[in-house]
């Protein structure tokens, strides 16, 4: 039964309103984006053995499947006169990431030594990582709570707009850095100044577009929300909430867009991984972190993780172009053509031809930021929505996590090569386009 049979109807939202409800995604994603295109450069810097890179990169997404759920769980049962449902939950997560952003890039500039170095910063990250799901996940809910259905994938497009205009700035900020004359090499065992200011800058501006959408998204009281979902938050237990009882009552569109996610989101953890030493070995020949080479590799991956979040920009806006009815079509273009752009990074060694490739990179995040979460939306009631997208947050974080454990094997096995793990990748992300055959639409269809 379609949502606006049970309820009143959501109303068409104004458009600044819209903006507003994704505006502080914008702080968030700086955050995620500094760790994601960091993370590699950091950990090798401070001394990571690259085998084991992996075990870094399990700790966020471990944290994101805990800590998502929980977060909608009780949103769906917080109100606060103040600042609503889902505000409180961004607030507290903006600052607790904020002083975690001033922590981790210092991390070899304590005097530890390189195993407590790498141990602080591991455990730096898991926090950072958890702070950020808990400011994260109040943006994807609200929609979900004040969007109908006919603007959904305006407001999901508009929030992928802002999240890679977030990554853009947070990408650009070490190489811009490094041109101004701030120091791009660090005595061993640090991290260089050009990143540690990348975080402090990021830091800032997460806490000011936090704040900004804080004070100014006005949610839905429990009466309004019942209004026009049809549907009452706040309400006394009722014996089906829990998640294993919701999980069972997933529609199968849950389901099966986790299957696509599960690709996806494998081929993204793998360049977040080895994306800096691809680029710094098939370009500038360095795998040496110390050496100005590698460094010089991570600046320009760093670039080019800023191209793909632009072609993503531009992408989100023409996906929001496409008739509801061709989802499908949309998110399967976009994946294929991220397919390709994977594979080919494995075959360029130019610097600027690899521009391209991140390019279609980019139009398969664009898709991945949007579709996932348009599809299973209009299949989910309203009664729990925020504990529903906080247990689909584990098609984002587990496959992260099988991509991490599965590399302690695979990368060894395919000689400790860096590019070699993104043309994997491609493999992977090529399948995801596969799977989108697959995936079957639905309007509410939990009884």
């Amino acid at each position: 039964m379609r949502n606006q049979q049970r309820g009143k109807g959501l109303p068409n939202l104004p458009l600044r309103t819209i903006w507003m409800l994704s505006f502080g995604f914008l702080g968030v994603q700086m955050a995620f984006s500094l760790q994601s295109s960091q993370m590699g450069r950091i950990f090798q810097t401070l001394g990571a053995d690259p085998t084991k890179l992996g075990f870094f990169f399990i700790l966020p997404p471990l944290a994101g499947l805990f800590v998502q759920p929980i977060v909608g769980y009780f949103s769906d049962r917080t109100w606060t006169k103040r600042f609503g449902r889902r505000m409180p939950y961004l607030l507290v997560g903006a600052l607790v990431s904020v002083i975690v952003m001033f922590l981790l890039p210092n991390s070899g500039s304590f005097g530890f030594s390189t195993t407590a170095g790498l141990w602080f910063g591991a455990i730096t990250i898991l926090f950072m990582d958890l702070s950020s799901n808990v400011a994260m996940q109040p943006f994807k809910m609200v929609v979900g709570d004040m969007v109908n259905e006919e603007q959904k994938s305006y407001a999901y497009a508009i929030q992928s707009f802002l999240s890679n205009t977030g990554s853009v700035l947070a990408t650009i900020f070490p190489f811009l850095l490094t041109i101004i004359g701030v120091a791009n090499t660090a005595p061993k065992g640090e991290v260089p100044p050009s990143v540690v200011i990348s975080f402090y800058a990021g830091a800032v501006v997460l806490v000011i577009f936090s704040l900004i959408a804080v004070f100014n998204v006005k949610e839905y009281d429990d009466k309004t929300y019942e209004l026009y979902h049809g549907y009452a938050l706040n309400k006394p237990e009722d014996g089906q909430s829990d998640f294993l009882t919701l999980l069972k009552r997933a529609p199968k569109t849950f389901w099966l867009v986790t299957v696509t996610q599960f690709f996806s989101w494998m081929a993204f953890q793998y360049l977040w991984t080895y994306g800096t030493g691809a680029v710094a070995d098939n370009v500038f020949n360095a795998i040496n972190p110390t050496s100005s080479g590698y460094q010089n590799g991570g600046n320009w991956f760093g670039i080019l993780s800023a191209v793909y979040a632009i072609s993503a920009v531009l992408w989100s806006l023409v996906l929001s172009k496409i008739p509801a009815g061709k989802n499908k079509l949309g998110y399967a273009l976009s994946l294929f053509l991220g397919a390709i752009g994977f594979v080919s990074v494995f075959f360029i060694h130019s610097q600027y031809a690899l521009i391209g490739s991140f390019v279609l990179i980019g139009v398969s995040w664009a898709g991945m930021m949007a579709y996932p979460f348009i599809m299973v939306t209009n299949a989910l009631p309203g009664d729990h929505m925020g504990t529903y997208l906080g247990l689909f947050n584990g098609s984002i974080c587990l496959p992260q996590i099988v991509a991490s454990v599965a590399s302690f094997a695979i990368f060894p096995a395919l000689g400790s090569h860096f590019p070699t793990m993104i043309l994997v990748s491609g493999c992977l992300m090529l399948l995801g386009a596969l799977s989108v055959g697959f995936i079957k639409e639905a309007q509410h269809n939990i009884n």
